[in-house]
């Protein structure tokens, strides 16, 4: 794609137009609260009746929360949320005469109805494929509950109706309640009616809310990549894969590209709830970088994404901040050197002892290049991954392929252990990391099997690297190892103790503190990793689109991709 221009902070008239909207809609608020002069309201009351006044005050301020949830999307260019402020802020105008003649914020209304319109330039991000649809399904499906829900509370009472009304009334009645306005049917006890207005127009808030969100929700395309765009990806890895030990899980089916002109770099990215979600260092040449970042960022202001990198090394979150974005430190990455890798010592005493009490066990290990192995082995490897594995769902998204047994996966390294019976217990996957290295992809165990089967297999791939002409292995990633490492030398300080028991109460649900001393064990070296993005106030965001792409999280959508596991 033509590479565009890319601002790391919102232009100021954007900006402060998101502010303005907000501030509008709390103003609305106060409005439709605060009681209204007694004498506009005695000359009201002689055109409009007393529940369309009621009405009107209600619909203020729902109009004025709209407003301040539409200030996130305005401040991030969106086009849709531009056209909803304009329906809400000309709609408003006449609410604040109908409520009570309040002619200074129908002025004011009207003030940033004039603003919207003189700024519409600045809000080009363009919707997704489905939202406009999506929205009306859930105008309709919301709206049709209701009405039918308050068809029924009528028709349940029917005893308690003043006269005799037919069903058309019953409908009408109905039909206005989603609205907030009385119908002609008349009950005889005060709570039937009062039961039925809250029903209509409860749905009636919900089905304009709903529709709302999803009118303004972003796109999340599938990712389109072409047997042109895998080979070229391929290519760049076999020439500059050797620089980030996360560049081959570029080539994951879930994951769309964005290239240079040249077609020197490209960054692999997926959309996740709104966020253009990028994972380790752009791939190819280092001078094309700059380009290909300009460009991503660029195709993310277009759609109104909001941008991050999630674990890139120090080159590429270098090549980042001077791209805009902010860096902050993530974690760190478990790197063993081959060379020098030894089970002697008395630091690595427990892994030295948990594989030598496997191997008395009559344990087994062996590592092979994934096209080695025979069809029929190939497949006994991918069923038994398919049995160890703990639940239904399939982690991970920087670190990890998410497939096994693809032809094109050749080069991946697979280490297996098998019991003194020949069954195969355990497995892990490495992805080629450069010419000289492999990355940590799988690992998957039989959970009945004697504890050390997974020092065993790391030992043996370690052990293994000459033979393959591998100098070093990337095993996994821990979060914020630093906060761990750091918590337990002598003087840590009251706000690191603090920092480092949540992260131990967190490390229940995500096994952040398990992960980090199972690489610790190894003693191997740790490389820093990042986390980019635009400002502060997109961090939350950014973590709920993390969690759910690494799939902690459950994903708003499902998008068509590979199977996890399988043989082609």
């Amino acid at each position: 794609m033509t590479v565009g221009t890319w601002r790391p902070r919102p232009p100021l008239s954007r900006a402060a137009v998101a502010r303005l909207v907000q501030l509008n809609g709390v103003f609305n608020v106060v409005t439709a609260v605060l009681p209204a002069h007694h004498g506009r309201m005695a000359a009201l009351a002689a055109f409009v009746p007393a529940a369309g006044i009621l009405t009107a005050r209600a619909a203020t301020a729902a109009a004025g929360a709209l407003l301040v949830y539409l200030g996130a999307g305005l401040r991030r260019g969106r086009l849709r949320a531009w056209q909803l402020a304009v329906v809400v802020a000309a709609t408003a105008i006449g609410l604040h005469l109908v409520k009570g003649l309040d002619l200074v914020a129908a002025a004011v209304s009207g003030a940033l109805l004039a603003l919207l319109v003189a700024v519409r330039q600045e809000f080009n991000a363009l919707p997704g494929p489905r939202s406009r649809w999506r929205a009306a399904t859930a105008l309709i499906g919301f709206a049709g509950a209701g009405f039918l829900l308050g068809l029924f509370e009528i028709a349940v009472r029917a005893d308690h109706l003043i006269g005799t009304p037919g069903v058309r009334a019953w409908a009408e009645h109905a039909a206005l309640g989603l609205i907030g306005v009385t119908g002609p049917v008349e009950f005889a006890r005060p709570w039937a009616a009062d039961t039925v207005s809250y029903t209509t127009g409860t749905f009636g808030l919900l089905a304009v809310l709903a529709a709302a969100v999803l009118y303004l929700r972003p796109g999340e395309p599938r990712p389109e990549r072409t047997a042109v765009d895998e080979s070229r990806l391929r290519h760049l890895l076999t020439r500059y894969g050797g620089g980030d030990s996360l560049g081959y899980f570029a080539l994951r089916s879930d994951k769309a590209l964005i290239w240079t002109p040249s077609g020197n770099a490209a960054v692999a990215y997926r959309v996740v709830r709104g966020v253009s979600l990028a994972a380790g260092d752009p791939i190819g040449a280092e001078s094309a970088w700059p380009e290909t970042i300009a460009a991503w960022l660029a195709d993310g202001e277009r759609h109104g994404w909001t941008p991050a990198v999630l674990g890139c090394g120090r080159a590429g979150a270098a090549a980042y901040a001077r791209a805009g974005l902010d860096v902050i430190e993530l974690g760190d990455e478990a790197v063993l050197d081959v060379g020098t890798f030894s089970l002697d010592g008395r630091a690595m005493r427990s892994v030295r002892q948990a594989v030598h009490r496997i191997r008395r066990a009559g344990y087994t290990c062996t590592a092979i290049r994934q096209r080695d192995l025979s069809p029929a082995d190939l497949a006994a490897v991918v069923d038994a991954a398919v049995r160890f594995r703990d639940g239904d769902v399939e982690r991970g998204f920087s670190m990890a392929l998410s497939r096994l047994g693809d032809p094109a996966d050749g080069d991946c390294l697979m280490v297996l252990a098998h019991d003194e019976d020949g069954r195969l217990r355990g497995l892990l996957q490495f992805v080629p990391w450069g010419a000289d290295g492999i990355s940590l992809d799988l690992m998957r165990g039989d959970r009945t099997a004697p504890n050390g089967l997974t020092e065993l297999m790391v030992v043996t791939a370690v052990e293994a690297g000459p033979e393959f002409g591998i100098r070093r292995v990337s095993l996994n990633f821990a979060v914020l190892r630093s906060v761990f490492a750091r918590a337990e030398q002598l003087g840590a300080g009251p706000v690191l103790r603090l920092w480092h028991r949540l992260l131990r109460l967190f490390s229940r649900v995500w096994q952040i503190e398990s992960l980090y001393r199972a690489n610790a064990k190894y003693l191997p070296m740790w490389q820093p990793r990042y986390l980019c993005f635009p400002t502060a106030r997109d961090l939350p965001r950014i973590a709920v689109a993390a969690l759910t792409a690494e799939a902690f999280l459950p994903a708003r959508q499902v998008v068509t991709a590979q199977p996890a596991l399988a043989t082609r």
